[in-house]
């Protein structure tokens, strides 16, 4: 084979791309990737979205990352691209989301010499990220990839980013022979199972926690028949409430932001918490104290995909390592004992405390964001994409609507502003068929609100409603509680709205009272393009 036949590096890093299943890349496009680019013309079979920032970009990646199951990837520039990048690889470290950015890099000559937009992606990254590398030589492209996909996607999954010298794209290399990355999990040993069975027929109070990453239907399913099987009721972790349908009768409650106080005594009081997939992080267990450090009140059994995480902060009753496939594979199979005495009423009363926390509340105003919330929870297929991003607003749609399919939900862990948008996007173009819906407060929205132009470019119908209270009301309400009567810089001077949606190419409504809203999401389902729905909210109201 000649030389001008054979693939320059960014031709490799496609076909890698392709052979590791990648059907779609996120991107704000740089001079420093250019052949990367060129390749991607000649790739009809993995479609490009050229996003605003590069932050949306590595937010819609991770989302997408979260929707298909497949890595996600974002190719940003060096310098001021791959800093703003930054904010949607931590969003995928915090979520353990397997997602691979690629950063064009100067020239290898150039590097170490403070060259135009140089950076150190191993400093900028690395504390971050699972795997951070400059990559500099073009005949290891397929070692790299590889090594990049298994690591994003193999234990407690991650973000992985790799620096690509400008210089090494142009090189020519040999063909690429390798086919997909593997994938490494972990199972349960049967004797890690005997002695949970053994915990479970001795427990009186039992209740599991489920969240993390590397889950799919399949697993939520054989995770049901085993929560039956030993009538054990299920709470889900900080934003991860698609893990377990939200209406199943044994569903307790999401462990997150404005928990339930119900869910916290049954956390308290359970005498066996099983978490399964979650790390058990401080918002899950109200800043550590539903479950102690180091040696919990309950017996724990935490499974995790990583093993060092079981045993890092808390000393459990039983540790197992394995991913949550392998775990609930294992569990939907295990033999179910006698109920002790006490678990018939454990699981009513859990039921019913979750139930009557559901139930919308009524607050001073005309608009009753509960109301709408819950009204979406019924007129919305079950399979519909909910997103969001951080603020305030975010304590009505984890509370009160109910999120029934597994991949109904995209919510940053990290608490991440402007995530919601981004994420709707993605899930969108994944799916085209269900309905995408993204909230954000005033201030979250303007994060990324150029996003819009992105969703108008590829058809991507999202609808966002906007809760407006003119403030970043979390932050005010902090503000309020430790400096009351000092509010400073927490106020918010916004444009209209309505006005800049239209100006992306959007439809847009405003809404200020509760009858006007089924009016407007009708409208906005069958509008042929994205559609934005301003609710105005009274700034006074800052929770359920």
């Amino acid at each position: 084979m000649t030389a001008e036949n054979q693939p320059n590096g960014g031709q490799a890093i496609v076909e890698l791309l392709r052979r590791n299943g990648v059907d779609r890349v996120f991107t704000v496009p740089g001079e420093s990737f250019l052949p990367v680019l060129d390749a991607l013309h000649d790739a009809p079979d993995i479609a490009l979205v050229v996003c605003r920032q590069e932050g949306g970009a590595s937010m819609m990646a991770e989302a997408y990352a979260k929707t298909t199951g497949r890595p996600g990837v974002c190719f940003v520039t060096r310098g001021p691209g791959s800093a703003n990048a930054l904010a949607g690889v931590h969003v995928a470290a915090q979520d353990s989301t397997p997602l691979l950015v690629f950063v064009g890099q100067v020239p290898r000559g150039l590097q170490h010499r403070e060259a135009w937009q140089e950076v150190d992606v191993s400093a900028l990254f690395g504390s971050v990220v699972k795997w951070a590398a400059d990559l500099q030589d073009v005949a290891r492209l397929p070692e790299c990839l590889s090594r990049a996909f298994a690591t994003a996607r193999s234990g407690r999954q991650g973000p992985v980013v790799l620096g690509l010298p400008e210089d090494l794209l142009f090189e020519r290399t040999t063909p690429i022979d390798v086919g997909p990355a593997p994938v490494n999990q972990g199972y349960p040993s049967p004797q890690a199972m005997a002695q949970l069975r053994e915990l479970l027929c001795e427990a009186q109070r039992p209740l599991a926690i489920v969240g993390g990453s590397g889950w799919n239907a399949d697993c939520r399913a054989q995770l049901q028949a085993f929560a039956e099987a030993h009538a054990l009721p299920v709470a889900t972790a900080f934003r991860r409430q698609d893990r377990f349908d939200n209406q199943h009768p044994l569903y307790a409650g999401d462990a997150g932001l404005g928990m339930s106080p119900e869910l916290a005594k049954l956390i308290s009081e359970a005498d066996l918490l099983i978490a399964i997939g979650t790390r058990l992080g401080d918002i899950t267990t109200r800043h550590y104290e539903l479950v102690d450090v180091p040696k919990p009140r309950q017996r724990l059994v935490h499974i995790h995909p990583d093993p060092q995480e079981p045993g890092r902060v808390r000393v459990p009753t039983l540790a197992i390592c394995a991913s949550v496939d392998g775990f609930v594979d294992a569990a939907a199979g295990l033999p179910s004992g006698p109920l002790p005495s006490e678990r018939e009423a454990w699981v009513s009363r859990a039921r019913s405390k979750r139930e009557a926390w559901q139930r919308p509340t009524e607050l001073p105003g005309q608009l009753q964001l509960g109301e709408i919330v819950a009204w979406l929870g019924e007129r919305l297929p079950a399979d519909a994409v909910i997103s969001n991003g951080a603020g305030n607003y975010t304590l009505w749609v984890h509370r009160f609507y109910p999120f029934r399919a597994f991949g109904s939900q995209l919510a940053p862990t990290s608490g991440s502003m402007g995530y919601g948008l981004p994420a709707a996007i993605a899930a969108k173009l994944a799916r085209p068929d269900r309905p995408a819906v993204c909230f954000a407060g005033d201030g979250c929205f303007q994060m990324t609100c150029q996003e819009l132009a992105t969703a108008v470019q590829y058809g991507a119908n999202v609808i966002v409603i906007v809760v407006n209270n003119g403030s970043y009301g979390s932050i005010r309400m902090h503000q309020d509680k430790h400096y009351p009567g000092r509010r400073y810089g927490t106020d918010l001077v916004n444009p209209d709205m309505v006005a800049l949606a239209r100006a992306y190419g959007a439809g847009a409504a405003r809404v200020e009272h509760t009858t006007q809203f089924a009016q407007a999401f009708e409208q906005a389902l069958a509008a042929d393009r994205p559609y934005l729905i301003e609710l105005v909210i009274d700034p006074a109201i800052l929770r359920p």
